[in-house]
């Protein structure tokens, strides 16, 4: 950032961990300008504010962010509680985004359509490097303006991109048309849109954790509307993934809601399909007919898909990218994260200089830096903005010296698109070097039921 130390830092997203570069940012002498598409901080979060996650506070909180909350006398809550969604956003982003020095740098409803070089398309080199950013955005007063920036931070996560239904990573033939008969990948299902399902035909699609909090609200919509039919359908051969490690799970949380799933399904009250590669919906006045690849179908009203996400590339189209062909992560991060071989348990600690691109200054972090992989930890995107702060203030020591806590268990997948499950950790670090692909950088995991950690991740499982 030598070329333009007058400019600000454009930051993308005002999620968990877009806020906390800004903090991070602030905390090294640079001006951070952050754009948040919605009308809040955590917008992407508010849409599933009524799931508790796995991971505790103490993983859910930036070191930065917390200092400058602590000098008004915030407090932090117990490390130890398991916080909602809306819990989140209430008593940490919403605080820390009405601090003066945040909120002064915050524009909501700002959405960024596209980065790219100042007068610069992706053809052109020289002087490329030293050339500011320009970050067009469509503002809430109903204009576009181009903002200049000496760096840019994508923190804009995945949720707006679900993966599609279909397989091959496909949308299904007709999963357009029907689209009226999709909802939202983790709706609130007893509260806020308890109307859309209240005595319908539910097909819950995935074998994330979502799909397991989505079923288990549904059962319990059941109770009070006897007439709500509970389907759901996985590519695997069986939900052993969903099911985790029960009583015997590193996380009670997770292992208790693995076992109620199971004892739903066995008790006749979830109907599941299993080997189910939807191949097309065809959209009927009564519902929705979904087609699997073997010829089977299932008749619903509404589909609840639980199946990942997936980046959005798009408004980064004028830069010069370094993706992983695989999982469209960093070039020099993706073979670390694969999900065919990875799980977060075995993710070693990565920092600016994993995740730069060809284009100097600019870096995706966050869930979005993970690409198309799903096991991503709050925790991570707050050392890769920590380690990308530091670059940009020119201290490459403290860039290079990258520290993470991982978890001890293998069974950590998730699909909201924010926080990996997050048990008791220990820590490691990595010096300037980059860390080798492989678990040698990781602890051991403790393998829980089934081997979801170590170097093998999908690959150790059939049909995943």
């Amino acid at each position: 950032m030598e070329s333009a130390q007058n400019l600000r830092v454009a930051v993308i997203g005002a999620g968990p961990v877009g806020l906390a570069a800004a903090a991070h940012l602030l905390e090294r002498g640079l001006e951070p300008l952050i754009f948040e598409a919605g009308t809040s901080p955590g917008a992407a979060i508010e849409q599933w504010r009524h799931i508790r996650l796995f991971s505790p506070w103490r993983f859910n909180t930036d070191a930065a962010a917390e200092r400058l909350l602590e000098a008004t006398g915030w407090e932090a809550p117990r490390p130890t509680a398991l916080p909602y969604g809306g819990e989140l956003i209430d008593n940490y982003l919403t605080p820390l985004a009405a601090l003066p020095q945040i909120a002064s740098r915050l524009q909501t409803g700002a959405r960024v359509t596209a980065v790219t070089r100042q007068g610069m398309d992706k053809t052109h080199i020289k002087g490329r490097d030293t050339t500011p950013f320009t970050v067009r955005v469509e503002h809430a007063d109903g204009e576009t303006r181009d903002h200049t920036v000496a760096a840019v931070i994508d923190a804009s996560g995945t949720w707006s991109t679900r993966n599609p239904l279909g397989t091959s990573g496909l949308p299904a033939i007709g999963e357009h048309t029907a689209a009226d008969r999709i909802s939202a990948p983790l709706p609130d299902v007893t509260g806020r849109d308890r109307a859309a399902f209240a005595g319908r035909r539910v097909l819950v699609v995935g074998a994330g954790h979502s799909a397991a909090n989505t079923l288990i609200n549904l059962a319990d919509l059941a109770k009070d509307e006897p007439d709500t039919r509970i389907l759901w359908a996985v590519r695997g051969d069986s939900a052993a993934k969903v099911y985790g490690g029960g009583d015997l799970d590193g996380l009670p949380a997770r292992g208790q809601l693995g076992g109620r799933v199971r004892r739903l399904v066995e008790a006749g009250k979830i109907e599941l399909h299993t080997s189910f590669g939807i191949s097309s919906l065809k959209s009927l006045d009564s519902g929705v007919t979904v087609g699997a690849v073997d010829g089977l179908t299932i008749e619903a009203d509404v589909l609840v898909p639980c199946t990942g996400f997936r980046p959005d590339l798009d408004i980064l189209r004028e830069l010069r990218l370094n993706l992983d062909p695989a999982v469209e992560a960093p070039t020099e991060l993706g073979p670390l994260i694969d999900p065919e071989f990875h799980s977060c348990g075995t993710v070693p600690p990565h920092g600016a200089k994993l995740l730069a691109h060809a284009d100097k200054d600019f870096y995706i972090v966050g869930m979005k830096s993970y690409g198309r992989a799903p096991t991503f930890l709050l925790a991570t995107g707050y050392e890769q903005v920590r380690s990308v702060a530091a670059a940009l203030a020119g201290d490459q020591e403290s860039a290079d010296t990258v520290h993470l806590e991982l978890p001890d268990t293998g069974v950590c997948s998730t699909d909201t698109g924010t926080s990996c499950d997050v048990p008791a950790a220990t820590s490691a670090a990595v010096g300037a070097a980059p860390a080798e692909a492989g678990c040698c950088a990781a602890p051991e995991p403790v393998l829980v039921r089934f081997p979801t950690g170590l170097a093998h991740g999908r690959s150790g499982t059939s049909n995943a």
